[in-house]
């Protein structure tokens, strides 16, 4: 977590590589985390959707996200909020029964999807106590 804000900091950098292209974003960008294993190590991916199959090149690599069900939550407030509404979400989906797309590995929890949406585009609105995100968690195939 503490180094974070290095795969933040990039996103401006793939709009860059888009736009050199004349792609354009069908949606807001988003974070994927592949691997958890707090608070020690994080593998995120920075992401930005496009409507059409491209080719990635250097830094940027291409892929899609895996159809099925995902559960939705909207977060309204600084960022810092998100780890205890991770909590509630993880801690709502036990008490349904939810079974969510994740395996545990020897070196954490291996995501098949986790998203978090970034709704707000900070130059728009530069305040992050009233930024939105979504939580989009995958649940496994039954």
């Amino acid at each position: 977590m503490a180094t974070f804000d290095e795969i933040a900091d990039r996103l401006p950098e793939v709009f860059e590589w888009l736009g050199e292209r004349g792609l354009q974003p069908v949606d807001a960008p988003f974070f994927r985390y592949k691997l958890i294993d707090m608070p020690g190590r994080l593998e995120v991916e920075a992401g930005v959707p496009v409507a059409t199959g491209i080719t990635g090149g250097d830094e940027v690599v291409a892929g899609t996200l895996p159809a099925g069900t995902y559960v939705s939550v909207t977060h309204i407030g600084h960022p810092d909020g998100l780890v205890g509404v991770t909590a509630e979400l993880l801690r709502w989906g036990a008490e349904q029964g939810v079974t969510w797309d994740v395996a545990e590995t020897d070196d954490g929890q291996e995501w098949g999807c986790r998203l978090e949406v970034l709704r707000t585009n900070p130059a728009v609105e530069p305040d992050p106590d009233n930024w939105e995100t979504e939580l989009l968690f995958r649940l496994a195939d039954e």
